[in-house]
């Protein structure tokens, strides 16, 4: 237990990391697609996207898991506090798998075979800040609630269909 604060410390700083991949990454894709007509652009947003996901975004992802891990390792007793660690483990496999569709479209827009537009990685953007703040809610309060999941959830899909229904900017 004596280490078990200074990998609680590095676990946060390790998710802050990630999160500002998750966060950024797709705000790039936004201005890749919609300025896919400006090549010289392009170019550098596609070197900025390589470098955020392969130089912070994976490696801060691989130090949070390792990090989380490593706690449950020091502190088993983790497992038996209830149901919001669970809760959180779920959001944070959703979380992973995000994460790794990140990548997937990165490599499709580094290809110029992306079909989606900056809409849809706007709404997509979404994703992991809802993650996040059901992550965060599970931890602070220690607590599983339906009532705060499923009104996050709510508020998250109204914001991503206001998102949708907005008009295609040109130009």
């Amino acid at each position: 237990m004596e280490y078990y604060s200074w990998i609680l410390s590095f676990h946060i700083m390790s998710f802050m990391s990630w999160m500002a991949m998750l966060f950024y990454l797709p705000r790039l894709f936004v201005y890749h697609v919609e300025h896919a007509h400006k090549s010289e652009f392009v170019e550098v947003v596609k070197i900025q996207e390589y470098k955020i996901y392969k130089y912070i975004g994976l490696p801060a992802f691989w130090a949070t898991l390792i990090s989380g891990t490593a706690m449950l390792i020091v502190n088993p007793v983790l497992l038996e506090t209830g149901t919001w660690l669970h809760a959180k483990i779920v959001a944070v496999a959703l979380l992973t798998a995000y994460s790794f569709s990140l990548e997937y479209f990165r490599v499709k827009l580094e290809k110029d075979e992306c079909e989606y537009s900056g809409k849809f990685f706007r709404a997509y953007n979404e994703v992991p800040t809802l993650l996040s703040l059901l992550i965060v809610g599970y931890v602070v309060v220690k607590t599983f609630s339906l009532l705060f999941t499923s009104i996050s959830i709510g508020v998250f899909a109204f914001i991503i269909y206001m998102i949708m229904q907005q008009k295609e900017k040109v130009g």
